[in-house]
């Protein structure tokens, strides 16, 4: 799932009563009131709204591309985790005890169990994570951003990913007699009308679906029970409105191909803003794309990000590195040759040094060496959508917070 969105943006959701209307976002304090940064931590951004998530995208990038993250990283993120196994997108001092005003969510919760199940030897954090994720799942079979969030196709699409990366089968994990899937049926759009085969992030105020990108590329990943590291999957033909989960993903697949047909790559639409092409969005879209109907299928919007990428990515920081090497994963490009660019070399340079591959230490002391941060950091998911609004260059899924945006 996603990157998500850029770091001023985030903020918490509340539970949503009848419609999908998201709260104010508060505005990311400036640089002077930036909490101080620890060094294990990724990027030199205020993590104050996306810590956990970038941190969760950089480690699992790492971790897919065989490179052995820090000790003290990966004692970061564990660190941020509450003792009711939850995490919160950022907590100032983890000595603390969380308590009911610490804003744990699902999304940071469910990026942080994907990373440390791919790194393994973390059983006890992530089997807490889950039991706490199953205890906020809704009536629906779905998850909100919030334990008692209105569900959405983003958050319920990254919990099946950290259900799926610790062994467990998404469809047996139900309440009110629905599971995750049953959710994203609801979310689904008809097979014919405006946004045919998309996913809406939720319903609107007056319970209408509308077609959402950033959620769409989310829901095919959920729907074919994945997580944010896909290998390419087979090349399949996409046939007229298929039922069932993996009809669910195709057609969702089917919806985002036709979006970028035009230019190959998606479009940010902000209120008051010019609309942009959106990078982060297309990476999920590209991973979406890989993981329902093979490599070929995401050829288009692959190249353009191989060719325009870069700047945004220098300016976003770890998580819109992570974010492109799990594209370039996904469809069995070279993330160290991404369009010139060296992805894994960019993302590594943006926190602590990692162990070397040749390294048998298990004290993580040849771990704690230089600290890098003169990369900001990106904010992905594919998570978070109707959270936040994206200030300058969105950033896709793979998130991070998520605005809602309106796709054709």
């Amino acid at each position: 799932m996603n990157v998500r969105r850029s770091a001023a943006a985030l903020a918490a959701v509340t539970a949503l009563t009848g419609a999908a209307a998201a709260p104010a976002v508060a505005a990311s304090p400036s640089p002077s009131a930036s909490p101080t940064l620890p060094s294990g931590l990724y990027g030199s951004a205020d993590p104050t709204y996306d810590g956990v998530w970038r941190q969760s995208l950089a480690l699992l990038a790492q971790d897919t591309v065989g490179v052995k993250p820090a000790a003290r990283a990966v004692d970061w993120l564990t660190g941020q985790q509450c003792s009711n196994g939850a995490w919160a997108p950022f907590r100032v001092d983890p000595a603390l005890a969380c308590d009911a005003k610490t804003m744990v969510d699902t999304n940071s919760t469910a990026a942080a169990v994907q990373a440390l199940a791919a790194l393994g030897g973390h059983d006890d954090a992530t089997d807490r994570a889950v039991t706490w994720l199953k205890s906020a799942q809704n009536k629906d079979g779905g998850w909100g951003y919030t334990a008692t969030g209105a569900g959405d196709t983003n958050s319920t699409s990254v919990v099946i990913g950290a259900l799926t990366a610790v062994g467990e089968k998404p469809a047996d994990v139900r309440k009110g007699g629905h599971s995750p899937y049953d959710a994203l049926q609801q979310l689904a759009l008809p097979c014919d009308g405006a946004g045919a085969g998309a996913f809406a992030f939720q319903p609107d105020r007056e319970g209408k679906l509308v077609a959402n990108a950033d959620a769409t590329a989310a829901g095919v990943l959920g729907a074919l029970g994945k997580g944010m590291v896909v290998e390419p999957g087979e090349r399949a033909e996409v046939g007229e409105c298929e039922t069932g989960p993996k009809g669910l993903a195709a057609n969702g697949a089917a919806h985002l191909s036709k979006a970028l047909a035009k230019d190959g790559h998606l479009m940010s639409s902000l209120p008051g803003a010019t609309d942009q092409p959106d990078y982060g969005n297309t990476a999920d879209a590209v991973v979406a794309l890989a993981a329902q109907g093979g490599a070929e299928r995401a050829a288009e919007p692959l190249a353009w990000l191989e060719k325009n990428s870069a700047a945004w990515a220098k300016q976003s920081g770890p998580a819109a590195y992570a974010q492109l090497i799990l594209a370039a994963h996904a469809t069995g490009t070279d993330p160290r040759d991404f369009g010139g660019t060296d992805l894994v070399k960019q993302l590594n340079a943006t926190g602590p040094a990692p162990q070397p591959a040749a390294s048998k230490s298990t004290d993580g002391d040849a771990d704690s060496k230089a600290d890098s941060d003169s990369d900001g950091s990106g904010v992905s998911v594919w998570w978070m959508v109707g959270v936040g609004l994206a200030a300058g260059a969105g950033i896709g899924f793979l998130i991070s917070g998520r605005n809602k945006r309106q796709q054709p």
